[in-house]
């Protein structure tokens, strides 16, 4: 094959090594096509066999997950799982990562982490109805990461509220350990009816290949490999060229384009242009039909000049999808994105040669087989240690070892203090700057333990009376001391809380950021997390239905804590049956269902009053949680329940006062008065939730609770101003909320936390 491309054989691995294949992979790839590639070819590869396309470190580890259910319509191995909700509903979600472009230029990075998820929805047939996030950064004391924070979420924001798609719910940590490597993981759910289920599948021999949207251009070259498949250093703003440019209002009108053509049948396969572009989406939809595809990219529209082959085949420019169309549609089909002002043009054809062929004019520029691009990565199976460093925080002992406040004053101190912390004060700083409300499917508003959304397309007056609710969850400082039993305490908060919304768990999503899994103590804590995260959905019942694994994220040397974040899903039969965290009327009865123990590792409070990261994480009982889970939906869908919350991090003392803040009213309330002061107050014992009932609904919840094997106690009173927690603390709420509420806006413009 001679072109302008072909490259000298003893210069070919240059290439390669530079980006990003490693010689033996390069060696493949010869082996694959029988002689030395072009440099489109070898582009193509590099990005379709880096980490972040071919998962070749952990695709083995993948598969200790389950992924089928009751629900499941479609499971891992599209752009994004679908379940049944019910009525002949479905919803499809996913979450992915866009860390590193983010930590390069965050506005951006954060933006088109929320266009690429979006896409990847309504690739599905699915309309999209909500995002989420879950962010880390550094601490907010060091301008660089106020910077970042502030970007990201004001990225989120711009472009979600320009797509008109809510952002209902999400989390944030800060800890040094991600100071150098931000995340930002973006979730997104759509709702369609089942039978509007579509996959990126190319089909049909004499098809035509239609690439829809915006041009292409010369952002986002490489971003896969260069980025999302390499550790940090310090020229990383050097990569800033890597990082896409966004634009929503081009796609809010591919959003209305794409289903209105799917409503049509005017396509045959829909797939979204998202890393390694269009390279990417066309082997993955040929290699899944079995087909070939012929494309020439002199007739792909250009936003720059002189623009090379492999500069088409790997642009990550935003907002494109591609589209297999009849000969016989294609002329309705171009009228429809016409209609939405919106570029349509044939940039090739399929073909029953299985061949990925690439021209520029008459010239071919680069020809495989397509599935060697999707499939015939290698496949690694990386070495595993142990991290010697578990030794030491394990044996660290936090009751016995430290000295701990006393006494009403000190206490009451040191819960204001937790409050106030970075990592539990109220994020309505950040949900404020988010259109939480547009489409009015929101029935729970951000602030609560877990978003829920009505069922049914509330333009046409679809309503099913069904509900979801979602919840993001994960604790990195728990994943460091034991990554097995942090992943699993990430899938049993998100659990809960979706059952203190009203919500049964049905399905979940994850993004899973680790660090260099070539190296072996940071493959062990990802194997660790994958193994704990599988065996909690297996004893849940709950399948993993799509997801995402980001690498690599690593700066001055050190990985991230490893942070398997978990994007939740559970069904409510009627979105009526919902509940929220706040307290509400004079003499309802606190109650609290599950155990404390004295368990202080990894906790915000050992964090904050002795600036420890140490210790054990609290245990887990599966099987506990999930009858827990069940007894709180139960006994909310029987109408009892006045109010639920999650008790996690910060412990009882922390969920008591949110939910007196977010009532605006106070309790008095004995804790376990076996328990040391600040093991009542700040252990972070899992399977714990605190309820209220009416005086005369107690009785029926402790037979409930009975009936599911959970400890149930009736631990105080709502009622008057003040928080009264045995002789532990007694505070104004206003003062609760004065810690609680302020303490993230005044650390983003530079302020103190306490």
């Amino acid at each position: 094959m001679a072109t302008p491309e072909t490259l000298d054989p003893k210069l070919a691995p240059q290439l390669a090594v530079e980006l990003g294949l490693k010689l033996d992979e390069y060696e493949k790839v010869v082996g694959i096509l029988g002689r030395t590639p072009s440099v489109t070819e070898l582009y193509m590869y590099s990005l379709m066999w880096s980490e972040h396309c071919s998962y070749k470190h952990s695709r083995k580890a993948l598969k200790m997950f389950p992924t089928t259910g009751e629900h499941v319509l479609q499971g891992p191995g599209e752009n994004a799982g679908v379940i049944s909700v019910g009525d002949g509903w479905a919803v499809a979600f996913k979450m992915e990562s866009h860390n590193h472009p983010s930590a390069i230029e965050p506005y951006q990075g954060a933006a088109t982490g929320i266009g690429g998820i979006i896409r990847d929805i309504f690739t599905m047939g699915a309309r999209p109805i909500a995002s989420l996030d879950s962010l880390r950064f550094g601490t907010l004391e060091k301008p660089r990461q106020r910077y970042l924070f502030e970007g990201s979420v004001a990225g989120i924001g711009g472009y979600g509220n320009c797509l008109g798609v809510p952002t209902v719910g999400g989390e944030v940590y800060f800890e040094e350990a991600y100071e150098g490597n931000c995340l930002i993981n973006a979730m997104a759910v759509g709702l369609m009816r089942e039978e509007n289920l579509t996959r990126a599948v190319a089909a049909g021999p004499g098809n035509l290949v239609l690439l829809i949207g915006s041009t292409t251009g010369r952002d986002g070259i490489g971003g896969a490999s260069t980025l999302a498949s390499q550790e940090f250093d310090e020229k990383a703003e050097d990569k800033r060229p890597s990082v896409q440019v966004g634009d929503p209002f081009e796609e809010k009108l591919l959003i209305e384009a794409c289903l209105e053509l799917l409503d049509a049948k005017l396509l045959v396969g829909l797939g979204d242009l998202g890393a390694a572009g269009l390279t990417s989406s066309a082997s993955e939809m040929a290699s899944r039909g079995g087909v070939g595809l012929d494309i020439d990219v002199t007739k792909i529209p250009a936003r720059e000049e002189a623009m090379k082959p492999f500069e088409y085949m790997v642009s990550e420019s935003q907002e494109r999808m591609l589209a297999i169309v009849t000969p016989a549609d294609l002329e309705a089909a171009q009228a429809v994105c016409t209609k939405w002002g919106l570029r349509s043009t044939v940039i090739g054809t399929v073909t029953d040669t299985g061949r990925f062929v690439v021209r520029e004019g008459e010239a071919v520029v680069a020809d495989m087989p397509a599935a060697t691009l999707a499939h015939d990565a290698p496949i690694y199976d990386p070495a595993k240690e142990r991290p010697a460093y578990l030794d030491e925080v394990q044996a660290f002992d936090p009751m016995k070892q430290l000295e701990h406040p006393e006494g009403v004053e000190a206490l009451s101190a040191t819960l204001l203090k937790v409050l106030a912390s970075p990592n539990i004060c109220s994020r309505r700083w950040i949900w404020e700057q988010y259109d939480h409300q547009v489409m009015v499917n929101t029935a729970v508003l951000p602030g609560s333990d877990a978003a829920v959304l009505r069922i049914g397309d509330t333009g046409r007056g679809e309503v099913s009376g069904r509900g979801i609710a979602v919840s993001t969850d994960c604790n990195g400082r728990y994943c460091y001391l034991d990554p097995y039993t942090g992943s699993q305490i990430a899938f049993v908060e998100a659990a809960r809380n979706v059952a203190c919304s009203g919500g049964r768990a049905a399905a979940i999503t994850d993004c899973l950021n680790f660090g260099n899994p070539e190296k072996p103590e940071v493959f062990w804590t990802f194997y660790e997390s994958i193994r704990g995260l599988a065996d909690a959905c297996t004893a849940f019942g709950v399948p993993v239905i799509s997801g995402n694994v980001s690498f690599y994220n690593e700066s001055f040397g050190q990985p991230i804590y490893p942070t398997p974040t978990v994007g939740l899903v559970g069904l409510l039969d009627h979105v009526t049956d919902h509940c929220t965290m706040d307290f509400k009327d004079d003499g309802d009865v606190v109650v609290l269902l599950g155990k404390t123990k004295a368990e202080l590792g990894g906790s915000e409070y050992l964090n904050l009053a002795h600036n420890k990261v140490a210790g054990r994480p609290p245990k887990v009982d599966l099987p506990g949680e999930k009858l827990l889970a069940e007894l709180v939906v139960t006994a909310i869908r029987t109408g009892i329940v006045r109010s639920a919350h999650d008790c996690s991090e910060g412990g009882l003392g922390v969920a008591l006062a949110e939910c007196c803040i977010a009532g605006g009213v106070g309790a008095r309330v004995d804790p376990d008065s076996t328990l040391p002061g600040v093991a009542a107050l700040f252990s972070e014992s899992q399977g714990r939730v605190v309820l209220t009932v009416s005086p005369d609904h107690y009785d029926a919840l402790k037979q409930l609770a009975a009936a599911h094997g959970t400890a149930c106690e009736k631990i105080g009173s709502v009622g008057g101003d003040r928080l009264v927690i045995g002789g532990l603390v007694d505070l104004p709420v206003e003062q609760l909320r004065e810690a609680y509420e302020p303490t993230l806006e005044r650390l983003v413009h530079g302020g103190a936390s306490s």
